[in-house]
């Protein structure tokens, strides 16, 4: 059996959980999610305000869905009751961000602005020109819609400017010498 799958989910009060016997439907205050399980890998139980997941098959393959269910729904109950947020940096000169409208407009040293749409489930602002931050109850979407603004100009190693993850890390390289 899976280490993570064994775990119980700790559901809050705000929160009203919907199974069936081929999905899961989470509700909270900030929204409804919804999960498509295989019934015949995992049964999932309700208890009071805690959720457990049993795993029917004893192959690896199900023991890594088991494992995998269980995140997914634990996520799930995390987004409809606290949102997820990630938070980008822009470093260098001229670097920004601008929301406006339903469209993110970045200027990150092109010769052109790029132009992101923002999908209606997520949320953008900005505290300042430079932060952005992105939040929403679905974490892959936040972190999707992350990686693909991240992506336009990700950190170089030299002079260590681009679009950064809050708290990203860049190891720095040493640039060349002259006599």
């Amino acid at each position: 059996m899976s280490r993570v799958g064994k775990k119980l989910i700790e559901v809050p009060k705000d929160v009203e959980i919907k199974i069936t016997n081929t999905s899961v439907n989470v509700k909270g205050k900030f929204g409804t999610l919804e999960q498509e399980i295989n019934p015949e890998m995992v049964k999932v139980e309700q208890n009071d305000n805690t959720l457990k997941l049993t795993c029917l098959m004893t192959s690896k393959k199900a023991n890594a869905y088991h494992g995998l269910m269980r995140a997914l729904i634990q996520n799930m109950v995390t987004g409809v009751s606290s949102q997820f947020t990630k938070t980008l940096k822009a470093v260098g000169v001229g670097y920004k961000f601008q929301v406006s409208a339903n469209k993110l407009i970045i200027s990150a040293g092109f010769s052109h602005p790029v132009e992101f749409e923002i999908p209606k489930d997520l949320t953008l602002k900005t505290e300042s020109p430079t932060e952005l931050s992105i939040t929403g109850i679905d974490k892959e979407r936040v972190g999707f819609l992350a990686s693909k603004i991240h992506d336009v100009r990700p950190p170089e190693p030299y002079k260590g400017k681009g679009l950064l993850y809050l708290g990203e890390k860049i190891i720095r390289k040493a640039g060349k010498t002259g006599k």
